[in-house]
């Protein structure tokens, strides 16, 4: 299938940059004039094939783990690009959550970097879960507690507390079936069992959080069955900024579709942080389509895409090799 860490991470930029010029319109004013390619100028006035935030920040992670693990130089690329040193598409920071913006502050103050995130139920945007994909690379190998430590530290410099961390958490085990060579339906079924035993023998959170995951894990909510996430109706998947519904939808949209071009199009079809669904639905089919199946036409427009590529060549031998 080639090189996935490229699949993965041009998968990542080139759904969020279909995403970045209908950021915040509803889903009833794409249903009138859907995204079918991509589109110049938009929400942000960026020319076709800008990537936001979600790309720049996903970068800034591929870019350290190339040195090695380390949360400090991570925080550090993090706080560059913020402050148009790294990674950003044309020069300048155009999109930024708030909860990431205010962990760069602290990051910026010198706060120790797996206490940067918000950790209240209120800091629970998708800001950690848009970024995390190259992670993956680095944890493959790892037995499981280990997996969810790193992803833990790696999620609370942005996003601290454990919804996210666990959105993150589903999302790379996923990912890490895909990077098999499984069928998805094969992957999605693994990483549901993977994640209902880890959680069921380690207690890393409430039962009312785990609840928060019953469409995506299909566990009991007190005594009634739940329908599995795949087989809901688009109106019943939401796809706001928040870290639950960027997952499902995302997950939604990659089971639901048939090519990588098939996923991202739903995605950023859904409206409102359509930059992000477009991001986190474009790294799991970049990996399971593979590099090939992203259309040439939208690898062309993308921004900066020979730093991307070369970042990807570095990051491959460092981590598959």
């Amino acid at each position: 299938m080639g090189n996935l860490v490229k699949a993965g991470i041009f998968g990542v930029c080139i759904g969020d940059a279909l995403g970045v010029p209908v950021e915040f319109r509803s889903r009833e004013q794409l249903k009138r004039s859907p995204v079918t390619a991509m589109r110049s100028m938009g929400t942000h006035h960026q020319p076709a094939g800008t990537w936001s935030d979600d790309g720049s920040l996903t970068l800034c992670l591929a870019d350290s783990l190339c040195k090695g693990y380390d949360p400090e130089d991570m925080a550090l690329k993090f706080l560059q690009w913020y402050n148009a040193e790294i990674w950003t598409p044309h020069g300048r920071v155009f999109d930024i959550g708030i909860a990431t913006s205010q962990a760069i502050h602290r990051i910026g103050k010198g706060t120790f970097p797996t206490l940067c995130g918000g950790n209240s139920e209120f800091d629970n945007g998708n800001g950690s879960l848009m970024r995390i994909l190259p992670l993956a690379f680095y944890i493959k190998n790892l037995p499981i507690g280990k997996r969810f430590d790193t992803v833990k530290d790696v999620s609370s410099i942005t996003h601290g507390h454990i919804r996210s961390v666990l959105a993150c958490f589903i999302y790379l085990e996923l990912v890490l079936e895909l990077l098999k060579g499984k069928d998805k339906w094969e992957a999605y079924r693994t990483m549901q069992h993977t994640v209902r035993e880890f959680l069921d023998h380690h207690p890393i959170c409430s039962q009312n959080e785990m609840d928060k995951f019953h469409r995506i894990l299909e566990v009991k909510v007190g005594n009634y069955e739940v329908d599995p996430l795949y087989i809901l109706q688009e109106s019943e998947i939401s796809s706001s900024g928040y870290v639950l519904h960027s997952l499902e939808a995302s997950l939604w949209c990659f089971l639901n579709s048939e090519s990588y071009s098939e996923a991202v199009l739903k995605a950023v079809n859904l409206g409102e942080d359509t930059d992000t669904t477009g991001a986190i639905t474009g790294g799991l089919a970049g990996i399971y389509y593979g590099f090939e199946a992203i259309p040439e036409e939208w690898v062309e427009v993308l921004a900066k895409k020979e730093d991307i590529e070369n970042l990807c060549i570095k990051l491959e031998e460092k981590l598959m090799r």
